[in-house]
C-alpha cells in the first residue's frame, strides 16, 4: 500500500485523518467506496493476506516529566522518548483497544 500511494514511512509520516477525509466526498458522490474496498480486498487475498473484522486498536501516549530534577535525580526507567506524528514526547505508548464498527 505504501508503494501504491507513494509514501515512504521511513522518511515521512502517514497521512493524518484530515488528508484522508478529503477523499471521502468524491468517493461517496461517485459510489466508489464499496468498489474500491472490494478491489483492495481481492488484491490482498491474492497475496495471501486475510482481512477480518475485529476491534480497533490505537496507541495513546502517556506523558512523563523528562526532567531529572526530582527526589531520585533520574528519569523514570520505564519511560522512553517516543514520537507520535511529528512531535516527540517523553513517556510511554499505551495500546488502546476500541470497539468494532457496529458497537
Amino acid at each position: 500500500m505504501c508503494r501504491f500511494v507513494g509514501i515512504d514511512l521511513g522518511r515521512e509520516p502517514a497521512p493524518d485523518e484530515t488528508a484522508l477525509l478529503q477523499f471521502r466526498p468524491p468517493l461517496e458522490r461517485h459510489h466508489l467506496g464499496q468498489r474500491l474496498f472490494r478491489e483492495v480486498h481481492r488484491h490482498l487475498e491474492s497475496q495471501g493476506v486475510e482481512i477480518r473484522k475485529g476491534p480497533i486498536r490505537d496507541a495513546t501516549t502517556v506523558d512523563a516529566p523528562s526532567s531529572t530534577k526530582n527526589k531520585d535525580k533520574q528519569r523514570d526507567p520505564d519511560m522512553r522518548q517516543t514520537r507520535k506524528g511529528h512531535p516527540w514526547y517523553f513517556g510511554m505508548k499505551a495500546p488502546i483497544v476500541g470497539v468494532d464498527g457496529k458497537t
